[in-house]
């Protein structure tokens, strides 16, 4: 018997349902508290809106279908943009992981470029390629493409190099190193990259919705803004905080499943 399934029937150990409840534990104590103190004046409405005149926010957004119109454009922009930048960082990873040379000639430009802030290539962005979908989707990218690259090349360099030396005993080709052995030894790093580059992807979709936009959950938030109409920022931030989290788990799931041969501490 494995010790995880040893760990499962453990006496005292606490179920997913009891799990789950402690995660909510934490949340819906601030949300009480939050509308016990906007109910009884303590907290400015128009600075801190109840959570239930949020929830109506919402619903009436939801109703009119805006919600959801522009929620799909701004799932659409940080998808390609993470697709775009994601996989640029897997590839330039892999190159610079496994040739020395590669790295010589490309880590040292990464690098400066991946210390230039993204708000202060916006007005290149929007000079060179407009404020349609094409800047945004590159100032996304730009920010999803450092983390899978740095954290491919560390699990590439990471292998043990003893696997190295037996795949050019079995006679492997360089294809089936990558394939057979680089890749899966490094999927822990990648995975953390991947989540690492999906939250990096929301936060400059927020960037460039906020700037240059005529649409998106960013765009909704901005133009609730100007009209001093809180309630729809907030529906904005619990959006945008719902999708990190959503696409976080799904990616934690893919990860477990990929590693699920790892007898890893659980806590």
């Amino acid at each position: 018997m494995s010790n995880r399934a040893i760990a499962a029937r453990t006496p005292g150990r606490p179920g997913k349902a009891a799990i789950a409840g402690l995660g909510m534990l934490l949340p819906g104590s601030v949300l009480i508290l939050w509308q016990t103190l906007g109910h009884y004046g303590m907290i400015s409405e128009m600075l801190f809106p109840t959570p239930y005149t949020i929830a109506q926010s919402f619903i009436s957004l939801a109703s009119t279908g805006d919600l959801w119109i522009n929620l799909r454009i701004s799932v659409i922009r940080a998808l390609s943009g993470f697709l775009l930048g994601g996989g640029l960082g897997l590839l330039f990873g892999v190159l610079v992981g496994l040739f020395r040379r590669s790295e010589k000639l490309l880590d040292p430009s990464l690098q400066m470029i991946r210390m230039i802030p993204s708000l202060a290539v916006v007005p290149l962005f929007i000079l060179w390629f407009g404020i349609g979908e094409e800047s945004k989707v590159l100032l996304i990218a730009k920010g999803a493409f450092f983390p899978v690259y740095i954290n491919t090349f560390m699990g590439i360099r990471g292998t043990d190099n003893k696997l190295f030396e037996v795949s050019r005993v079995l006679g492997f080709s360089r294809m089936q190193q990558i394939l057979r052995l680089v890749l899966p030894a490094a999927v822990p790093n990648i995975m953390l990259g991947v989540r690492l580059s999906l939250g990096l992807s929301w936060l400059g979709l927020v960037v460039a919705e906020l700037i240059a936009s005529t649409s998106g959950i960013g765009y909704m938030m901005s133009d609730a803004r100007q009209f001093a109409d809180t309630p729809v920022v907030f529906v904005g931030i619990i959006i945008f905080a719902a999708a990190g989290l959503l696409s976080d788990t799904i990616v934690r799931l893919i990860e477990r499943r990929l590693l699920r041969w790892r007898d890893s501490y659980q806590g």
